[in-house]
């Protein structure tokens, strides 16, 4: 006999959970005395915030592949913890949130913190269910984790009524992970797809999605450099495709460069593979015509639900991302060196950026970071325009990885850098926070220091809420409203936390004190001190204030 409680533990620990994200509640306290049994097996991660534990567990799913585990209370737990669920549905990354709930005979009641689960994370979630038989756990947690790895990834939510977490069951434990081959594409669509590219006279190739193997990877790269496509990625994806390879071209997201739009309006075939096509990776759906785009679209995606979504493919194939890429012959011919070439060329001329304005010049802080980080170093970053630094300013090795949230979410960055160094301690994990992003969650280094990770965190301060001011000042130039930050002293915070730190007031200053960030074995938080003028690469704040 186990307890409702043991026996989620133990269905967890058997389909390959090892640790769990989460802030304790006294309404799923059978989970937690389960823990305490099974340390080592399935740990339970201490977080400050709930919101901060679930993007722990987002971060987690997209590093990984498996869905990462999040426990939080009923009510204000769930409130809290909805932003990491709505970052794993808009980011495609597998996640399942635990929430506990009243007992089953007080539903409906409006009993103390209750919460319809359904009605709040419906359109949020790919699945939300909610106990009501203790014998069925372990069925209701396979599909559970079944459901967030297959299709589209993404998150479930699971209500825990408290009397089936302490109701005893004879049932048992899962015997292991389901294993749910990806649909492989069809052999005629194949062939079509192939001569569509072979007539191309401008072939373009855009990837996306986090699930790629790398056998997947390697496939793909062989195929675009053997065939002189040009490759770009989708929004926060440039780590799913080494930024160095010859056909590598940039990425289609915020900020879109212009040689980046010119090739996906000029491209006569657009190979699609992964993605889904979201506002950002569309310019607000304007580079493809809606519902029928000029290009011939060939849309690859794991999810038939995807394909046709928002636009009339010319060739729509339902095939993981990897199937898709092993199936490709080795190249096909079309004769497009020169296309390539020019594609790759805006890419390498998209780093030449002016000296930035201010203490310290990120633009130099990038090159320097471009040489110093391991070839399997991992950046994480939230929201806001300092993020376009470590998003494009960065060349994504094959080992690199990329946590950064498509929901444009602030506060992702610092909870994904100790979700990162949690599963791999050994690794450079560097977090790239905003002075107002790191303050939504920067608490969380509290989590860190208790669990033993050591993240680098680098707080570009600039003490502003740089991405609304920007809008701001182009929409309503010199009209400053709400946006201007008075910050505390983030060294102190750093070193309250247990982390080494310093401020770092001159570029010249920044190789060195990075160096020591790096050595510290608490990990490290350097206070950056940027220039608010400094709003984007290529244009100061007085310039788009005047329209420039």
């Amino acid at each position: 006999m186990r307890t409702g409680g043991e026996l989620l533990a133990d269905c967890l620990i058997a389909l390959g959970a090892r640790r769990g994200y989460g802030v304790p509640g006294e309404s799923y306290l059978a989970v937690l005395d389960a823990l305490h049994d099974r340390a080592g097996k399935l740990d339970f991660v201490l977080c400050r915030q709930e919101g901060g534990a679930a993007f722990m567990a987002a971060a987690e799913g997209k590093l990984t592949g498996k869905p990462g585990i999040c426990f939080v209370t009923r009510g204000p737990g769930a409130a809290n913890a909805a932003i990491g669920v709505h970052t794993a549905m808009q980011d495609s990354t597998p996640m399942i949130l635990f929430v506990g709930q009243v007992a089953t005979g007080m539903k409906g009641r409006e009993a103390f913190q209750e919460l319809d689960y359904r009605a709040v994370f419906g359109t949020m979630a790919k699945w939300v269910v909610e106990i009501d038989d203790v014998a069925r756990i372990p069925e209701i947690v396979a599909r559970a984790w079944t459901t967030a790895v297959t299709g589209r990834p993404g998150p479930v939510v699971v209500a825990l009524p408290e009397d089936m977490l302490v109701a005893a069951t004879e049932a048992v434990p899962l015997s292991g992970p389901p294993r749910i081959a990806a649909p492989s594409p069809d052999p005629a669509a194949m062939a079509e797809a192939v001569a569509l590219l072979e007539r191309a006279e401008r072939p373009l190739i855009l990837i996306g999605g986090a699930d790629w193997s790398e056998d997947g990877k390697a496939a793909l790269q062989g195929f675009a450099e053997a065939s002189d496509i040009p490759v770009i990625a989708a929004f926060r994806y440039q780590d799913m495709f080494d930024n160095h390879s010859p056909v590598y071209s940039g990425d289609a997201s915020v900020g879109m460069s212009p040689q980046v739009k010119r090739l996906m309006r000029e491209a006569d075939v657009l190979l699609a593979i992964g993605t889904r096509f979201g506002e950002n990776v569309t310019d607000g759906y304007t580079l493809l015509d809606v519902p029928e785009p000029r290009q011939n679209l060939i849309h690859v995606h794991v999810s038939d639900r995807e394909l046709g979504k928002v636009y009339k493919p010319a060739i729509g194939i339902h095939a993981g991302s990897n199937a898709f890429a092993r199936a490709l012959p080795q190249r096909v011919r079309g004769g497009w060196q020169d296309w390539c070439r020019a594609a790759r060329a805006g890419y390498d001329a998209f780093f030449d950026v002016p000296a930035q304005p201010g203490p310290v010049d990120m633009a130099a802080v990038m090159a320097h970071l471009r040489t110093v980080l391991d070839d399997d170093a991992i950046l994480t970053n939230g929201a806001g325009n300092f993020a376009i630094w470590s998003g494009k300013f960065f060349r994504f090795g094959h080992k690199h990885r990329l946590l950064a949230p498509q929901a444009g979410a602030m506060g992702y960055g610092v909870p994904a850098a100790v979700a990162a160094k949690v599963n791999f301690p050994d690794r450079q994990v560097i977090c790239f926070a905003g002075d107002g992003d790191f303050q939504m969650t920067g608490q969380e280094l509290a989590t860190a220091t208790q669990a033993g990770a050591a993240p680098v965190v680098l707080v570009v301060n600039n003490g502003t809420y740089g991405t609304i001011r920007m809008h701001q000042e182009r929409h309503y130039p010199g009209r400053i409203s709400g946006t201007e930050i008075v910050n505390p002293d983030f060294v102190g915070l750093g070193r309250a936390y247990g982390l080494e730190a310093e401020r770092v007031e001159a570029t010249a200053d920044f190789p060195d004190a990075f160096a020591r960030a790096l050595a510290a074995p608490n990990g490290a938080l350097l206070d950056l001190v940027v220039d608010k003028e400094a709003l984007t690469p290529r244009a100061t704040l007085s310039q788009i204030r005047a329209g420039g």
